[in-house]
């Protein structure tokens, strides 16, 4: 049986393992940081806290130690949040192997050095002596919850490794899960981080009651921006119109699911951020870390972002929705095909 390592219990987390383990070739061992995610897990098979009433195999086994979930792994599959991406694999070093397969299925930027998760993997990894890691990243329009009740998905694993692109869709496809290969690892990463950005304003545009037409304009221009960051930082423009550009966007920005959505509809309506934070009972938004990391990414590419600009300036500047949305219509005229703004 393959051995399968997934470092993140949180929803994506466990719904990847729920739909690697309900093959029944694989040995998957789920790391949780949580207490009571582990007992929950180990004592009835449900992840409680962030994936509740879905069922998880007996495949898959829980662990608080990042050297038991390790130990023989062949594919590690990082999960965790952004923020807690360097850390984590800083202390899981010791544990790795050059041989391992290491998949990245978070979505984001590491603020400070606007690195993409498998960067940021690789430079820990690499450091003082260590080893270049076989990393690949994982992304495409995938909530948890459908994945985990085994709705038909289609997914994405990007590497410049061959072998570990094509063993990633050989050992988790199955015919509800569907994986397709990618060499442009740039691209994928950048749509899986970017298009939570989108959705915060999605949900923004649903919270102020605004209709079809404002989101459908929303995810058109919100493509087109994302494919001029993900062009300037060596990707393809084509990616952006795969599973992980424009079919994440969409589900992020139209599904009832989506954390980043719900974000944008309380700002709407007049939450604080540091309240909706509160309210999401430890889940994360990835968009709320990773939007000021666009923009200066962007501006570090010489890209102008007008809406995750505006973005930025809602979740921490305390700007006014209706003030943003304003500013994004009253922009200076442009040409639909090539213009740098909405």
């Amino acid at each position: 049986m393959s051995r399968v390592a997934i470092i993140g219990a949180g929803a994506w987390g466990t719904g990847l393992s729920v739909a690697v383990g309900r093959q029944g070739s694989h040995r998957v061992r789920l790391w949780a940081h949580e207490k009571e995610v582990c007992e929950s897990i180990a004592s009835r098979h449900v992840n409680d806290l962030f994936l509740p009433d879905q069922p998880i195999p007996k495949a898959v086994s829980v662990t608080g130690s990042l050297q038991e979930a390790l130990l023989d792994a062949e594919i590690l599959v990082s999960v965790m949040p952004s923020p807690h991406c360097r850390r984590l694999f800083q202390q899981m070093r010791p544990f790795l192997e050059p041989a391992m397969l290491i998949v990245s299925a978070t979505k984001g930027l590491e603020e400070g050095t606007l690195l993409r998760m498998s960067e940021v993997i690789a430079s820990v990894v690499a450091a003082d002596g260590g080893f270049p890691p076989r990393v690949g990243a994982l992304s495409g329009p995938t909530f948890a919850k459908e994945v985990a009740r085994g709705d038909p998905t289609a997914i994405t694993i990007a590497s410049q490794d061959s072998a570990l692109a094509e063993a990633v869709q050989r050992e988790f496809s199955d015919p509800r899960f569907r994986v397709y290969t990618n060499t442009d690892v740039a691209g994928v990463e950048l749509g899986g981080a970017l298009k939570n950005i989108i959705a915060i304003a999605a949900g923004i545009c649903d919270g102020l009651g605004l209709g079809h037409n404002s989101i459908a304009a929303l995810i058109t221009r919100g493509l087109a921006e994302m494919s001029r960051l993900v062009v300037a930082c060596g990707g393809r423009q084509e990616t952006m119109a795969g599973l992980a550009g424009l079919g994440d966007l969409v589900l992020t920005c139209t599904g009832g699911l989506s954390r980043n959505r719900s974000v944008g509809v309380a700002l709407a309506r007049r939450h604080k951020l540091p309240e909706i934070i509160a309210g999401m009972h430890g889940m994360v938004a990835e968009g709320v870390f990773t939007t000021h990391a666009a923009v200066e990414l962007a501006r570090a590419r010489g890209v102008e972002m007008p809406i995750t600009a505006q973005m930025d300036a809602i979740l921490h500047q305390g700007k006014s929705p209706r003030e943003a949305i304003h500013e994004l219509m009253t922009r200076s005229g442009k040409s639909e095909i090539g213009a740098p703004t909405m």
